[in-house]
């Protein structure tokens, strides 16, 4: 990919994982070395990538607060659970990207939400931090995917940005498998700035209690 040496396996190991809810899966986990941006992504292998045609593929970035602690501001958490499954399920690699609050850190992410509490949305929070909307770069996982052999995935995902970006690292998108909805009371203004301000591929509903 233009621009980024080729990066290569540090470490594979297998991993039992087990969701809240009871989910389990066994996952091999690796490690890389001479990723581009030099953070400690981690790719987690599940079922047999190897053994399908195209593996299915998710780039999911880091939420402290939503992946671990199961904030309801956001969908991230039940989008993570949801991508283990079906990833195992048909062969594929969950790509997990240090990139905290879209590529802007824990902390402003959550000085983000205290603006948010104010009445901006994600992104005019975003922006009154001196941020553009989203700051991440997806060389890293394009760099992620060659490392393990895998030039053509089909992505899941509903971020129009991921897949041309990931297409303009050489990487070849076969197809795009959306995610579910996750709407909550609490997460719906969010959702809804996704799609309007970034083009994602959401069908927005009202929650029903």
């Amino acid at each position: 990919m233009p621009g980024a040496r080729p990066a290569t396996v540090r470490t594979r190991v297998e991993i039992p994982l087990r969701f809240p809810d009871g989910y389990s899966v066994l996952a091999d986990a690796v490690t890389f070395v001479d990723l581009a941006d030099g953070a400690e992504h981690v790719a987690l292998l599940l079922g047999d990538p190897e053994a399908t045609e195209v593996p299915l593929v998710r780039m999911h970035s880091e939420c402290l607060t939503g992946d671990v602690f199961g904030s309801a501001r956001c969908d991230c958490g039940p989008q993570l659970r949801e991508a283990v499954e079906r990833i195992a399920g048909v062969g594929g690699v969950l790509v997990y990207l240090r990139q905290e609050g879209r590529g802007i850190g824990l902390y402003n992410k959550l000085d983000a939400y205290a603006l948010q509490d104010q009445g901006q949305d994600t992104y005019e929070a975003n922006r009154s931090l001196g941020f553009p909307d989203d700051v991440r770069d997806y060389t890293a996982a394009a760099q992620i995917l060659a490392a393990l052999g895998f030039t053509q995935v089909d992505l899941l995902t509903n971020n129009p940005d991921k897949v041309t970006q990931l297409r303009d690292l050489g990487v070849a998108v076969r197809t795009t498998v959306p995610t579910g909805v996750f709407a909550t009371e609490t997460n719906l203004r969010y959702l809804n700035a996704k799609v309007e301000h970034t083009g994602h591929t959401i069908a927005v509903v009202t929650p029903v209690d």
